[in-house]
């Protein structure tokens, strides 16, 4: 069994899909998409995450929340992908805003179920 990496990232679940943020402040809100999202400004945070992820490949939540903007814009192939390279890291500790943690493998099969979920009901 894979050991929990020590680094604990903040993070949300919106809409019952994986988002994640790396932390409090507004700036690390804007990087991770948390606030496009949020708002509903699905290309914004697209923009943002696929930029951020250009410099940061290997982070979870860029990964996490680049696949729930995929999910919500009906790209599902591109989100399991994405969910599948988070499950293919070391998981991540991450604490969501309701203050519970989760680890970065429990979000994406939360978003991988969810996909399969909306596949289902089509």
């Amino acid at each position: 069994m894979k050991q929990e990496a020590a680094m604990r990232v903040t993070g949300w679940i919106m809409g019952g899909v994986a988002v994640a943020a790396m932390a409090v402040p507004a700036t690390a809100q804007v990087r991770t998409g948390f606030t496009a999202i949020s708002t509903g400004s699905l290309a914004e945070a697209e923009r943002v995450l696929t930029r951020e992820r250009a410099m940061f490949p290997q982070r979870p939540e860029l990964m996490l929340n680049l696949a729930a903007v995929y999910a919500r814009t009906d790209r599902a192939a591109q989100a399991r992908a994405l969910y599948a390279d988070v499950l293919d890291r070391e998981p991540v500790a991450m604490e969501l805003a309701n203050g519970s943690v989760e680890t970065s493998h429990q979000l994406a099969r939360r978003g991988l179920s969810q996909i399969d979920l909306s596949v289902a009901a089509r």
